[in-house]
């Protein structure tokens, strides 16, 4: 078994990552114990695991809602690879408390909480996804966003012309890209063109997706976009 990564190795890795160029991926190693649940969705908590008692139950968790006059659908979890629902786990970064930490080789973001916790939520990653890395901050935070494909796509694919951002881009919904929420990232004042934002895919959690940056079920962007403001630090590796 491979042990949780050290904050020392952990910043050996991003020191590699940084001198092969952008187009590399550090791994941190996850040994966590994985949380499973019972057929009506409840967790199945391990003594070891600090559980919020703010999540309730994963039934509940992933739920149907209305959110911003849209209807979202329940996630069937017990379709989920379990290791990808929102969970409190021991802090394998080193960093300090309020970073986002993107890890886009094991498909996971991490919220780093006081007293070496953290949330973890699964994320899809996208083409996009792997093209940058670094450290950045939320520059801004959007609650239902419209989607604008940049032009590079609309090359590609010519029917999205109606949403390029001189058309007004894709009105926020349940088909919108961007899902729920976006989280924008910015590297010392410039657009990295890199985004954290949610998804209806729910199948998509957990594995490397055609588009898109990094993606989450639309009820654990939510749970992000309450948790973090502007500003917040951002490591991607």
């Amino acid at each position: 078994m491979q042990n949780t990564i050290s904050r020392r190795g952990f910043l050996a890795a991003l020191t590699a990552t940084a001198a092969a160029g952008l187009s590399g991926c550090a791994t941190i190693r996850d040994d966590l114990p994985v949380i499973q649940v019972d057929d009506a969705g409840n967790p199945l908590m391990q003594p070891q695991m600090d559980v919020d008692p703010a999540f309730a139950s994963y039934a509940e968790m992933y739920s149907a809602r209305e959110d911003g006059g849209h209807s979202l659908p329940a996630i069937p979890i017990a379709k989920m690879d379990k290791r990808y629902l929102r969970q409190i786990v021991p802090d394998p970064t080193g960093e300090r408390p309020g970073t986002l930490v993107v890890d886009t080789n094991d498909k996971f973001l991490y919220l780093v909480r006081e007293d070496g916790q953290a949330v973890r939520y699964g994320v899809g990653i996208g083409k996009q996804g792997f093209s940058w890395s670094g450290r950045a901050v939320v520059q801004w935070k959007r609650h239902w966003p419209t989607w604008t494909p940049p032009d590079e796509m609309i090359a590609r694919q010519p029917d999205l012309v109606k949403y390029s951002a001189r058309n007004g881009g894709m009105e926020p919904g349940l088909k919108n890209p961007l899902g729920a929420r976006a989280l924008y990232l910015f590297q010392n004042g410039v657009d990295t063109l890199y985004r954290i934002h949610g998804s209806p895919e729910w199948w998509s959690i957990g594995k490397a997706v055609s588009s898109g940056c990094v993606r989450l079920i639309n009820q654990d962007v939510i749970d992000l976009y309450d948790r973090v403001p502007n500003k917040t630090p951002v490591l991607v590796i």
